[in-house]
């Protein structure tokens, strides 16, 4: 049993044997979970229903799922701590059932303010602690494969969002949503609670060896604390350049419909035919770039992301649109969206180390949240899309730079050195 438990530095230690069975087992109930999770992705769906049902302007209305993706974010600073005092399992069970309830009740509400309590600030805040720390679990059991697996979760979670959109769509239709809501809730709840029965937590207790002679990947040389990272360059660097991934693919999720409409000149039906393309395109990206990360290197991949997004919002500001244009712009803003989101998980582990991986990751995670807000106050700020879409290419151009010049904490200090050591003895570059 001794020997299946460390019979590989690439597969961390735990309380049990990890068995390829048992770490196979862990990413079903890990894609479960997310799956579950990734529902709350649905929400524009319920947005002029409930201004229909109750008045409201559906303005307003949408504001909840804003809500809803900062407090996703808020929660993953503190989703670590409850990770070490309840248990991975318990706190996805707990999670679950939050998030349940948080929608069951969402079925009762008759004012705004409740609604962005619960559909708002309750469900958003038990989708993230759930969501930071299974991710972040499973890239623990697969070190050797930190993007992929990386990919299969996040992926899971964009493929929950594909399936209830016509889930939800169908409740809404039926039942209206009011009800759509409870029966959401209980589906949700389900889900993910059944998900967590096939978790394990990964225990890491020695850092990952450092990377080979060639290798693409590189691994951090020391498992660093949440203050340690904030001491380096490096930690804030990343967090711009996901802040930038992060509002540029929110910004465009979120009014794709209506530039369809008002800058393509495309109907209604068809126009909303993109909600579901990016859905499926973002998917995509998120397994196809996450995999990929592992073979070429993290940081190419997100700067390729980069440079095809800005080129795509330029196209979508400062070109006349047609139809194949529309559709091919806002397929390539979702796949790189979906991509960087995946990879992100993967570099801060490279950085940073896997130990403290879901306090290290949700800070940088705010940058998901913050991106959330920015775009549509900078858009209200500028007045409409085609300067938003501009902020958006510069903030791309930024980050793409940072992306090409960053290296992990201390790697560029020890090149320099090695170089100026180089320089002082000749001799050692000859042998």
């Amino acid at each position: 049993m001794k020997a299946a438990i460390s019979s590989a530095s690439s597969t961390p230690e735990s309380t049990f044997a990890p068995t390829k069975m048992n770490r196979w087992l862990i990413v079903l109930g890990t894609i479960i979970v997310q799956m579950g999770l990734g529902t709350i992705y649905t929400w524009s769906l319920f947005n002029q229903p409930l201004s229909d049902r109750f008045g409201w302007d559906v303005s307003s209305v949408a504001i909840t799922f804003s809500i809803t993706s900062f407090a996703l974010a808020f929660a993953t600073l503190f989703a670590g701590r409850l990770q070490e005092r309840w248990g991975l399992r318990r706190l996805i069970r707990v999670a679950g059932v939050v998030l349940g309830l948080g929608l069951i009740l969402s079925s009762q509400v008759t004012s705004l303010t409740l609604l962005y309590i619960l559909a708002g600030f309750v469900v958003g805040f038990a989708d993230g602690t759930a969501y930071i720390t299974s991710l972040s679990n499973l890239i623990k059991w697969f070190p050797e494969r930190k993007g992929l697996i990386s990919g299969i979760s996040v992926g899971a979670f964009g493929t929950g969002s594909l399936l209830f959109k016509y889930v939800n769509s169908a409740l809404i239709g039926a039942v209206g949503p009011a009800q759509a809501f409870m029966y959401w809730g209980i589906i949700v709840l389900v889900l993910v609670v059944a998900g967590s029965f096939l978790i394990r937590e990964a225990v890491v207790r020695e850092q990952a060896p450092a990377s080979k002679e060639g290798t693409k990947q590189v691994v951090a040389r020391q498992d660093y604390t949440v203050k340690e990272m904030l001491r380096t360059k490096e930690a804030y660097m990343l967090f711009v350049i996901f802040f930038t991934a992060c509002m540029s693919g929110l910004y465009l999720i979120g009014i794709v419909k209506d530039i369809g409409v008002q800058l393509a000149g495309l109907d209604v039906a068809t126009a909303a035919n993109a909600v579901a393309m990016v859905a499926i395109f973002n998917t995509a990206g998120r397994i196809i770039l996450g995999a990929l990360s592992d073979k070429v290197g993290r940081m190419k991949v997100i700067a390729g992301a980069l440079l095809v997004t800005a080129v795509a919002v330029m196209t979508l500001s400062l070109v006349p649109l047609t139809f194949g244009i529309f559709f091919a712009c806002v397929a390539a803003v979702a796949f790189c969206f979906g991509g960087n989101i995946t990879v992100f998980p993967a570099i801060v582990a490279d950085y940073f180390g896997l130990k403290n991986q879901s306090k290290n990751y949700g800070v940088i995670y705010q940058g998901f949240g913050f991106g959330a807000l920015a775009g549509s106050f900078i858009s209200a700020l500028l007045g409409g899309f085609h300067l938003t879409f501009i902020v958006i290419a510069v903030l791309c151009a930024v980050s793409l730079l940072l992306a090409l010049i960053i290296t992990p904490p201390g790697q560029g200090r020890r090149a320099r050195q090695r170089e100026k050591q180089m320089n002082l003895n000749p001799s050692s570059r000859a042998s």
